[in-house]
């Protein structure tokens, strides 16, 4: 395998088979009736029955009956209910200025393991893929930090024993611009980063298929499959950290990601004439006009203590209040540049802007509109995040899928989570035997 596969795929690849069609389908949209499997892709019943078959049988979902009382439950034959397997996962990634994490989410969604570690300084991009291949060893061994259910639903299909979850794919979000076509960070301020090479060497580390995003990017993506803007099309996601002020669009319901994977960088949006210089070198950004360290600061609360910034702002104290207004200025400016721009119908705030958000309500939406042209944001809801601290590892778990959703036969070449990276090549090897 080039190192050119294992990062970001062929450049070129076929369109979809119906299995990869299904398990999408149920990947995303999951647990779900076979029946309606067989309505929303137009496969007749025959078909359906016989590819979910098949990847019962590769493990990558199981079948079972609906919950007692439910709608398929009643009168005559009930339609199997299919739902994807927790026990296929992805290695998500994310990389900050503060910690370093990895999670396995299985296919269902769940976390099953997850460690981070914190960090004393940013790292740099070789001391990152250092810390993740250390991470994702402990990950993958007996006694790790468990999240969610260790074993799957009732099912028909072979399912591994525990512990022996099978690593498909590694997702990594970083706070940064990355190049789409190598996952080459092109530039991450905050981690001091500039066109450094990640997935490949992550990939030639761990044996593993890499991709690396932009995590608002990926923030974004998952808020749309699982967060509050589920199911919308055309949403923008701001999420504010400790790498400042992320953007990511979904646009008629896909990924806005520009020609080389740099779209959506609306924390540097211009919003203040007179500003902050920022680190980006122009003057009047979003990330600096409305930045989580001085609203932090004023407020008297740790940096990355939401639930303590949230209690702080309750006070309503005047100094805190006016260092409020300013953000919800910018803020509202920022956001009425991207409404023009992508018109989206959801603007999900994620980070401290989610808390500033629930703290001002319907002060933005409010300024939004005034700023904008009649019509542009009539519908608007702007809502805060709803994934909380695994927005980004949802988002990095889906392109760690990205093959196999592509290709589900990719299964069969996957890695047991029990056995460290050192010891991976006999590990695929058994892992190939049936």
């Amino acid at each position: 395998m080039t190192e050119h596969d294992r990062t970001t795929g062929p450049a070129h690849t076929p369109a979809p088979s119906n299995a990869a069609r299904i398990l999408r389908l149920v990947h995303e949209d999951g647990p779900i009736a076979r029946a309606e499997i067989t309505r929303r892709t137009g496969l007749n019943r025959s078909t359906t029955l016989a590819l979910v078959g098949e990847l019962v049988e590769l493990g990558l979902v199981h079948e079972g009956p609906p919950p007692a009382g439910s709608a398929g439950s009643g009168v005559g034959r009930p339609s199997p209910i299919v739902r994807a397997s927790a026990d296929v996962v992805a290695a998500a990634v994310t990389v900050e200025i503060d910690a370093v994490e990895v999670a396995l989410v299985g296919l269902d969604g769940t976390v099953r393991r997850r460690q981070v570690e914190a960090q004393v300084r940013p790292p740099s991009a070789a001391e990152a893929v250092d810390v993740v291949a250390r991470l994702l060893d402990q990950v993958r061994v007996t006694g790790a930090e468990t999240t969610g259910a260790e074993t799957t639903g009732t099912g028909t299909g072979p399912a591994p024993a525990p512990g022996r979850l099978r690593l498909v794919g590694v997702g990594v979000a970083v706070p940064g611009t990355v190049r789409a076509e190598d996952g080459s960070v092109q530039y991450a301020p905050h981690l001091g980063w500039h066109d450094e090479p990640f997935a490949a060497p992550l990939a030639d580390r761990t044996g593993l298929p890499v991709r690396a995003a932009n995590d608002a990017n990926l923030g974004a993506w998952a808020e749309r499959l699982a967060g509050s803007g589920r199911g919308v099309d055309d949403l923008v996601y701001l999420n504010g950290g400790a790498s400042g002020i992320g953007g990511g669009v979904i646009s008629g319901g896909r990924p806005l990601s520009g020609a080389d994977g740099y779209a959506g960088e609306l924390g540097h949006t211009f919003v203040a004439a007179n500003g902050i210089r920022c680190h980006c070198g122009a003057v009047g950004c979003l990330e600096t006009e409305a930045s989580r360290d001085a609203l932090t600061t004023v407020a008297g609360t740790a940096p990355d203590d939401l639930a303590a910034l949230a209690g702080a702002l309750a006070a309503d104290d005047p100094a805190t209040e006016r260092v409020v207004d300013r953000q919800v200025g910018a803020l509202a400016t920022a956001l009425r540049n991207a409404i023009h721009t992508v018109n989206p119908e959801v603007v999900v705030l994620g980070g401290f802007l989610g808390v500033l958000l629930d703290h001002v309500g319907d002060r933005i939406v409010t300024a939004v509109r005034a700023q904008s042209m009649a019509g542009t944001a009539d519908r608007l809801r702007i809502v805060p995040a709803a994934l909380g601290r695994d927005v980004l590892v949802h988002g990095a778990a889906e392109i760690g899928f990205r093959d196999l959703l592509h290709d589900p036969g990719t299964v069969t070449t996957a890695v047991a989570t029990t056995t460290p990276t050192s010891d991976r090549d006999d590990a695929a090897e058994e892992a190939r035997t049936p």
